[in-house]
Parts: C-alpha cells; sequence; structure tokens
C-alpha cells in the first residue's frame, strides 16, 4: 500500500482525537507530537513539519468551529487540510489532448518504465502516443524502451545515433497524438547533462516536461526539482517507487515547496501502476477515508462496467457463481486486493497483514479454474454442487477437494453478506451508494 507505515501511524492518531473526553491544549500538543513523529519517519523536513504544526495549533486553539461542527472534527478536519497543503494543496493535471513531453532526470530514476507507464494512461483515455528513445548514454536503455513498445504495442522511434538526430527523426516521420521522449540521466546534473537537455528542448519544444524523482531521496527531491527548474524549466514532476520506501512523505513535500507540482505518482512496476497526483484523494487514503474516484477510474481503464441487472442481483445476495467469476476477473484487472482496499473507505484502516491477501490473491487465480470446470447448471445453481460434483470439478481444474469447498464456503459467504447489506442501510447511502450508482448498481 501507499506510504503503509505513514498511513497506518496518522489513522492512530485521528483515532485518539474521537477519544478524548475534551480537547485541550495539552491533548492538541499530544497529537500534533505525534503527527511530527511520523512526519519525520517518512523524512519530511524538520523546517516544514514545524511550520505545518503551528498552522495546526493555531487553528484548533484559536479559531472558532465552523457551525454545525465540534471541536473534535474540526480538530481532524484540519489535520486533514494541513497535510493536503503540506504534500501539494493543489493537483497538477495533465491534459488530454496532442502534446510532446520530454521526460528528464537524473540515472536510476525511472524515467524509462514511467515513459511507458505514461503512453498506457493516454492510450487508455483515448489518444496514440508514441514513445521516443533519446536516452543514449545507458546502453540497454533503447532495447528496453523498444521491449515496453512492444508489450504495450505503442511505436516506439530510435532511428540516429545522438539523442538530437533521434528527436528530429521522430518530430518528422511521427503521426502519434503524443509524442513522449525517453532523455538520458546522469549521476548528477553535470554540464554535458545539462547541456544535452537544453538543446533536446530546444529541438523538441515540448509542452511538458517531466521531472522524474525516486520517492526513496527523500527530502532531497527539492534540490534536484529546483536544479532543473533553473536548467530547463520543468512544467511538472513524477515522484516515482512510492511503494517501496518510507521516505514517500518526505519526497512528496519536498516537491511541493520547489515551485513544480507534482503531477503523477507510481506505485509498482506493472504498466498501469501509476495515477495522476491528487493531494486531497492522497491523504485521503492516507487517512483511511479511501478514495472513490481513483476507485472508479481504476474500474473504468479496467474496462468495468456492469449492467444494472447484474448488479442488482450482486446487491441483492441472488448473484450466481458465473457473476461470482466475472467479479473476480474484475477485481484483477484493477490490480492486487492490497491497492483496492486502500481505496475503500475504512478498508485501508483493517490491519490486514499482506502476505494474507496476498495468498487471498492465489486463490482467487486458482477458483476461476474450478469454475470453469462446472457445467452452466452449476454455475447458475452452485447449491446443487455436492460430493460427486465437487470431486468432478477438484479433477477437472487440477484442484484439490478442499480448494472447491473452500471456493464454495466463501461464495456463499459472499452471498449471505450481500443480503444482509440491502436488507440494511450498508449500501443505500455515504460513498458505498455513490460508488453503487457510478457502476449502475440499482439501489
Amino acid at each position: 500500500m501507499v506510504l503503509e507505515r505513514f498511513g497506518e501511524s496518522l489513522r492512530e492518531t485521528l483515532k485518539k482525537i474521537t477519544r478524548f473526553g475534551s480537547i485541550d491544549k495539552e491533548a492538541v500538543e499530544s497529537i500534533i507530537r505525534e503527527i511530527q513523529r511520523s512526519l519525520l519517519q517518512a523524512d519530511a523536513d524538520v523546517a516544514l513539519v514545524f511550520e505545518l504544526s503551528k498552522s495546526i495549533r493555531k487553528k484548533v486553539l484559536s479559531e472558532k468551529p465552523p457551525a454545525g461542527m465540534t471541536l473534535k472534527e474540526y480538530f481532524i478536519k484540519t489535520i486533514y487540510d494541513e497535510l493536503v497543503k503540506f504534500l501539494g494543496e493543489e493537483k497538477g493535471e495533465l491534459e488530454l489532448k496532442p502534446q510532446k513531453i520530454l521526460i528528464i532526470g537524473l540515472f536510476g530514476s525511472g524515467k524509462t518504465t514511467t515513459s511507458g507507464k505514461l503512453a498506457k494512461w493516454f492510450k487508455i483515455r483515448g489518444l496514440t502516443p508514441a514513445l521516443v528513445a533519446c536516452d543514449t548514454h545507458r546502453p540497454a536503455a533503447k532495447e528496453q524502451l523498444k521491449q515496453i513498445g512492444k508489450a504495450l504495442e505503442v511505436k516506439v522511434y530510435d532511428k540516429g545515433k545522438t539523442p538530437e538526430e533521434i528527436a528530429k527523426h521522430a518530430l518528422k516521420e511521427a503521426k502519434e497524438d503524443v509524442l513522449i521522449f525517453d532523455s538520458s540521466g546522469r549521476d548528477a546534473l553535470d554540464e554535458a547533462l545539462a547541456k544535452e537537455l537544453k538543446n533536446l528542448a530546444n529541438i523538441i519544444k515540448p509542452d511538458e516536461i517531466l521531472l522524474i524523482i525516486p520517492a526513496d531521496i527523500g527530502q532531497a527531491a527539492r534540490k534536484q526539482a529546483e536544479e532543473f527548474n533553473r536548467l530547463v524549466g520543468i512544467t511538472g514532476i513524477v515522484v516515482t517507487k512510492l511503494d517501496g520506501t518510507a521516505k514517500g512523505g518526505g519526497a512528496l513535500s519536498a516537491t511541493a515547496v520547489s515551485g513544480a507540482k507534482v503531477k503523477f505518482i507510481t506505485t509498482g512496476e506493472k504498466p498501469e501502476d501509476i495515477e495522476a497526483y491528487d493531494p486531497r484523494r492522497f491523504v485521503g487514503r492516507l487517512l483511511g477515508y479511501g478514495d472513490i474516484q481513483g476507485l472508479l477510474e481504476k474500474a473504468k481503464e479496467a474496462g468495468i462496467s456492469p449492467d444494472a441487472k447484474t448488479a442488482e442481483r450482486i446487491l441483492s445476495g441472488r448473484f450466481t457463481m458465473k457473476d461470482f467469476y466475472e467479479q473476480i476477473s474484475s477485481m484483477q484487472k484493477m490490480g492486487s486486493i492490497s491497492k483496492i482496499m486502500e481505496m475503500v473507505p475504512g478498508f485501508s484502516g483493517l490491519k490486514i497483514p499482506k502476505h494474507m491477501l496476498e495468498v487471498q490473491e492465489e486463490k482467487m487465480k486458482r477458483w476461476k479454474y474450478a469454475i470453469d470446470s462446472m457445467t452452466e447448471e452449476e454455475r447458475e445453481n452452485p447449491d446443487i454442487i455436492k460430493a460427486s460434483r465437487i470431486t468432478r470439478i477438484a479433477k477437472g481444474s487440477g484442484m484439490s477437494e478442499e480448494d472447491v469447498r473452500e471456493l464454495l464456503k466463501y461464495f456463499k459467504q459472499v452471498r449471505k453478506m450481500m443480503k444482509v447489506a440491502k436488507g440494511g442501510k450498508a449500501f443505500k447511502r455515504g460513498p458505498f451508494a455513490k460508488l453503487a450508482k457510478q457502476f449502475g448498481f440499482g439501489l
């Protein structure tokens, strides 16, 4: 999950506020100390942390809560608002239009893989992207980009010996909507790299110059952003490898004060592990409030659009094993269970060990084989599946009878849970109702 330890500590801090009998100066100071500890452990800049603390303290202790809001609620809202401001405040949007994008950054920052992820991001949204292999400094860069292009079915331009020649050829030949130019990197921003990037920028005349910064450099991200900004005038930042470091909070807060907005974050190795950065939605996920909009976007990207009849059957508990199979397939298209869970309000606060989620994900893959081995009658009415049928399904799918029984048990549990939810209010109001409505669920 995104900044798992950081988010967990912040959620625990908010829970303490709800347990206070009253909010006095001592209670406010104790919460501020915990927030400071969480941010500093995420490698955030000390001066920025104390500035955030000062703002929270002033608002909660000196200002009157808005009408209809208790002091506890105002305290929590203030923390949310200040964290949003701390991590960027406004989202850095990238327009969906034909354009040229120059990707820059130091060696090892993830420029080439990010170029591929951006190509997929545009492709999903209806534009035709192409990649341009201008990294001639790293021997394997061209080949890596060509492999990425092949996997994504995206054209790669690489004719020429120098970055300038390759860029000129692409500009002359390309007919695609979006050209993404992958440039060379170095261990540091030296004179040779500076000259190459300036020359490329002059040739390409890019609409966007995106700086790629790995999250594991923490607060040092600010210096990189400022240096590259002075050199070529970056229009945005992509923070990569956010899933693999505790320093992500430091990188995001550092770039927020660099003068350039974070436009994307990446959270894994797969082409789809990239998302437009919105500080409000990001902080909402950190604090356990979920990200319904992000979940809907993932569903849309995966091509999931269930019809109203199917949705109604699922929520009423009348769904079949065939419906269940389709839901498993849909979830796998959207990404890992852990990433989906952090977008559902309340789920990110559940302390489910990561290895348990991985085991469940593996089981779901195998369950599809068992469902494939069922007859049409069995898929429509799983209640008829008894001992002899279980034996046949197990043999046909290469699974054990115990695995098939576990699938049937899990299916019945989900169906029962949905019946209970339908009878109550669980899906009729709040964020779940919004999600259901967006998916076409008839409630």
